[in-house]
């Protein structure tokens, strides 16, 4: 039986969900009244997204882009799976990375390099394989493989979960006095379905604008 492929988010479609979502929710058509329509941010597929979404756990976007612009120099043949995998846990411990960071990259850049996980594939699958996929590796929770599934795979439907910056962003739509549990979060996203990372999208676009880095 053939499958159809796995829907796509493009600047199009991405518009029609973003009218959609402001049709019915006015929090999040305030936000895009404010600061206009969200960025599509798209990554391109591969290992080089999903080291760098690695190296972006737990720390800043731009330490961790000032940090993968260095592997990407420093590592013999770049930041591509074979060399990353070549190179070892100490060296890349010496290039910057934390113990822990250094044995999740080699992880992946392993599996990839020995063909153990076939990236391209994950392009053909469906939310939930993606996610069992990712989520086996030693160092890819939920998160990452969340994001790489939206930004990435550019799926629509994709809500990264314990995003603090998405919880933050909702603790100001909702004008709660704390930031909310992931529990919560995860169900005040629901009504967003199925365009929750078109959601996202606007709560971080609307996040990163306030902070004048949008």
């Amino acid at each position: 039986m053939n499958v159809p492929p796995p829907v796509r988010l493009g600047r199009v479609s991405l518009a029609a969900a973003v009218r959609t979502l402001c049709a019915d929710d006015p929090g999040l058509a305030a936000i895009v009244a404010t600061h206009g329509a969200p960025p599509l941010w798209a990554r391109p597929a591969g290992f080089a997204t999903l080291g760098r979404m690695v190296l972006e756990q737990q720390v800043s976007l731009e330490a961790a882009t000032t940090l993968w612009r260095r592997l990407d120099v420093e590592i013999p043949g770049g930041f591509t799976a074979e060399p990353v995998a070549e190179l070892g846990i100490d060296a890349l411990r010496r290039l910057g990375l934390t113990r822990q960071k250094a044995a999740y990259l080699h992880g992946l850049a392993t599996e990839v390099a020995t063909g153990a996980l076939d990236l391209s594939a994950l392009a053909r699958a469906s939310d939930a394989d993606v996610m069992a996929r990712l989520t086996r590796l030693h160092g890819i929770g939920p998160w990452t493989a969340s994001v790489y599934l939206l930004f990435a795979l550019r799926r629509p439907d994709v809500w990264p979960p314990g995003d603090l910056a998405l919880h933050l962003a909702l603790q100001q739509l909702e004008r709660w006095p704390a930031p909310p549990a992931r529990n919560e979060v995860n169900r005040r996203a629901e009504r967003w379905a199925p365009w929750r990372a078109a959601a996202a999208r606007i709560l971080w676009h609307g996040y990163l604008r306030e902070r004048g880095r949008g």
